[in-house]
């Protein structure tokens, strides 16, 4: 049933998206050549991995060691901020890839990092927008991040994916969160470098279920 509602959701979108994304390939293509499609790997549900696909927001290098901040363009910076270049994944919404509404897919060489509790968090397919998402993004760290997804997989209902599609369009309206301070989103901690993770406050229904963190990139 959630699968026909992705569906349903995906097509109703697509809509605004098709014609949208055209008008953004064209200028993509005018301003930075192509691809206009950027493709990356990540570990979808149990694990399985997908190719996800994303409006391409950055030139090419210049250099190889080259970092990733200067090579965003102006065009590329406006898609963020607005998430505008995640239109192409309801593509993977379509073919099964992802949902509307779950955590967000992660990188491959990050869940390898992952405990036996934190790959709870791929027990669902992954999500446009989730939990975690309205709650932070990626102004809060990972494990705060996981645990905010491992609650939703325990309470998830109707109800709450109504609240979280209602929160992800205020977002979307008034972004925040879309990076870390200093504008920098750090990448997964490994067992050996992770610091303790801070006691998280989640919402009151879910605070005698809830328990207390353990210690221990993507963007979006």
């Amino acid at each position: 049933m959630k699968r026909g509602g992705d569906l349903a959701v995906a097509a109703l979108a697509g809509i605004i998206a098709v014609p949208l994304g055209l008008v953004i390939a064209l200028l993509i293509r005018a301003t930075m050549g192509g691809p206009v499609i950027f493709r990356q790997t990540r570990s979808g549900r149990h694990g399985q991995e997908f190719r996800i696909l994303k409006f391409r927001t950055m030139r090419d290098k210049r250099f190889e060691d080259e970092p990733d901040a200067p090579r965003i363009t102006r065009l590329g910076a406006l898609l963020r901020r607005t998430s505008l270049d995640e239109l192409p994944q309801l593509w993977n919404v379509v073919r099964g890839d992802m949902a509307v509404i779950g955590p967000r897919p992660t990188l491959p060489e990050q869940v390898v990092h992952y405990s036996p509790r934190q790959r709870g968090r791929l027990a669902l397919r992954p999500g446009l927008t989730g939990w975690a998402q309205i709650r932070g993004r990626n102004s809060i760290s990972w494990p705060e991040r996981i645990e905010l997804d491992l609650w939703y997989i325990d309470h998830r209902t109707l109800l709450l994916d109504l609240r979280i599609l209602v929160g992800t369009a205020r977002m979307l309206l008034r972004p925040t969160g879309i990076t870390a301070a200093g504008g920098v989103n750090p990448g997964f901690p490994i067992p050996a470098e992770a610091p303790a993770a801070p006691r998280l406050v989640l919402p009151r229904q879910a605070t005698a279920a809830a328990p207390r963190l353990a210690p221990e990139e993507l963007r979006r």
